[in-house]
């Protein structure tokens, strides 16, 4: 069955960032549940288009009313479009984490990166165990 709270299509990271792949391009986003122990979100930084990362690396970061967190690469890769719309409207985060609130979409340095990550079941799991 479907989960809204971690859609079975991505992965995901222990640091809650989900990963869509699609070809040789990966969308970046915050889960449900990382918008959620978050809760309102009024800022997020952006890197700039052509910025290349490892994973694991800081590429970002997003402030709530609550704290401020680093926003990690889920996979290698360069930056090939930031979500700008969110540098007016942070709070789509909190309402579509897996649409309109997307963060960044890069050209992967290397797709296999991405199977060591969670998939829906594992990541709902790991969420209930904190």
């Amino acid at each position: 069955m479907a989960n809204p709270k971690a859609p079975a299509d991505l992965k995901y990271t222990e640091n809650d960032e989900w990963l869509r792949i699609e070809g040789d391009t990966a969308t970046i986003g915050l889960s449900d549940y990382a918008q959620d122990q978050l809760n309102d979100i009024v800022y997020v930084e952006l890197p700039d288009v052509g910025a290349s990362f490892d994973k694991g690396q800081a590429f970002g970061v997003v402030e709530s009313v609550k704290a401020a967190s680093d926003i990690f690469m889920p996979v290698g890769g360069t930056v090939t479009e930031v979500n700008n719309a969110l540098e007016d409207e942070p709070e789509v985060i909190n309402t579509d984490p897996y649409g309109k609130g997307w963060i960044i979409k890069v050209r992967l340095k290397d797709a296999g990166q991405a199977s060591a990550l969670m998939d829906s079941a594992a990541y709902l799991k790991y969420c209930e165990s904190r």
